[in-house]
């Protein structure tokens, strides 16, 4: 009897798709796709944020200073520090994705990202070594960045071209949620390690855990992501022989493709972006900061709030298969605009009273229950805008310059737009002495992104989304 070869789904399902199209593809096979695909995202996000969660603990270790809030705007300005170079990563990966494959670029900036976070859980603080603690704090948060730069594109892509097109808002939209699960997870291990060995013990030591964790949750990621195949559109341009040469030119080298990069950019991801960073790294600052709950009390209140917020995505994304991206992502942006100030004027009322002054400020009577439902509705407007995303800036660009393409605007606009968004906040917020000040530049973000978009962004073409000429 001859010997029977055993083949993962996603083996079979991938080899499939060369000799057809997404559409044929089983139900199974695109579920275990978008499982692998989403399991590696969630941990470079978990990797990319637990920082940011950190960063009032992190403000005094590593950047000293007579003001608590100098510190802590100095620790917001590293954490920006990673977004500011992930354009660089979007283009120096994109280009690999579009010449090498899919599979290939998202697997080393999974190694990038997991290696760089593991170090920041090795580095000496500033009370060691000086200042060479910050700045090799800032180099690492830099790696990190430009993993990133490339890690969501292929994610992203992968997923998008592996999906039936009408359904593939609905799949990729398991990818957008991963920014958020991972948000979730950094919550979740911070917690667990702070209820493990204690609140001093995590201030001493113990931060470095949630850093040091990601070299195991890597390997794991690895190990599942080795098993996947390369996307069937991809392996398809392969063997027609039109895989692009010369990716970034192809991309930005024409007037007509410099305006859908700005329309994009501008009209639709920019103010995706502020929306993200504001209903969960500003909230969580503002329940901190300008509530004055416990740490503790903080991170379960933001927790609850997307464990009940991120379903939400997911529907988004199905809701855009049916009525277009650019009504989901438009509207988004423009009811952000209108509810983010009565949000934060409820999330003030439910903070309560506070007693005391500085740092040993604290809210009497915060109504958890209430600010958490307050957080969700934020995840759920970051929802609207997010869930269809990957669909729409799959669906914007060919297939042979998609992944340079589409990963430059979504970098600029979640990087620049979207990564500074607490710094700015939280800076107006300090410099105008109202906790709703910080609120003006998501707001005009939303507006005048809503605005390009509802002129200037067309709906893309699904159907031909996945054409490998």
């Amino acid at each position: 009897m001859a010997e029977r070869s055993v083949t993962s789904p996603v083996q079979a399902g991938s080899r499939a798709g060369v000799g057809g199209t997404p559409d044929e593809l089983d139900a199974k096979t695109i579920r275990q796709v978008v499982m692998a695909s989403s399991a590696g995202t969630v941990i470079e996000w978990y990797d990319f944020y637990v920082f940011g969660t950190l960063a009032p603990i992190l403000a005094p270790l590593f950047f000293p200073s007579s003001s608590e809030t100098a510190a802590f705007l100095n620790t917001l300005a590293t954490f920006g520090a990673g977004f500011a170079v992930r354009p660089l990563g979007a283009l120096v990966f994109g280009r690999i994705g579009d010449m090498v494959g899919r599979k290939y670029a998202f697997m080393v900036t999974l190694l990038i990202m997991g290696a760089a976070t593991a170090c920041i859980g090795l580095l000496p603080t500033v009370s060691s070594v000086g200042i060479a603690a910050p700045i090799m704090l800032v180099l690492l948060r830099l790696l990190q960045g430009l993993a990133l730069g490339g890690e969501y594109g292929g994610a992203a892509i992968y997923v998008a071209e592996h999906a039936p097109a009408h359904r593939r808002g609905y799949f990729t939209s398991f990818i957008q949620a991963t920014a958020t699960l991972g948000l979730l997870v950094s919550l979740i291990v911070i917690l667990g390690t702070r209820a493990v060995i204690g609140e001093e013990a995590f201030k001493a030591w113990g931060w470095r855990v949630p850093f040091l964790l990601s070299a195991l949750l890597v390997v794991m990621s690895y190990y599942i992501r080795r098993r996947m195949q390369e996307s069937p559109v991809f392996q398809k341009m392969k063997e027609e022989g039109t895989v692009s040469r010369m990716p970034i030119r192809e991309a930005f080298g024409t007037v007509e493709r410099w305006k859908i990069f700005l329309s994009v950019l501008f009209g639709v991801v920019a103010g995706q972006a502020v929306v993200f960073y504001t209903g969960q790294f500003f909230a969580l600052f503002f329940i901190q900061k300008v509530l004055k709950l416990s740490l503790t009390d903080s991170y379960v209140t933001v927790a609850i709030g997307i464990v009940l917020g991120t379903p939400f995505y997911l529907l988004s994304g199905a809701v855009s298969d049916r009525i277009g991206r650019k009504r989901m992502i438009v509207g988004g942006l423009f009811l952000a605009a209108l509810t983010l100030y009565p949000i934060y004027r409820g999330m003030m009322w439910a903070g309560g009273p506070v007693t005391g002054e500085g740092a040993t400020a604290v809210a009497l009577h915060p109504n958890i229950l209430v600010l958490s439902l307050l957080v969700a509705v934020q995840v759920f407007l970051v929802t609207l805008s997010y869930g269809p995303m990957a669909a729409f800036l799959v669906e914007t660009y060919p297939a042979r310059i998609r992944y340079t393409s589409m990963s430059l605007p979504y970098h600029l606009g979640n990087g620049w737009f979207g990564g500074f968004t607490p710094l700015i906040a939280a800076s107006m917020v300090a410099a105008y002495q109202s906790p709703f000040a910080g609120l003006v530049y998501p707001i005009a973000v939303c507006v005048i992104g809503g605005i390009i978009g509802l002129i200037f962004v067309r709906e893309p073409d699904a159907a031909r989304a996945n054409d490998t000429g």
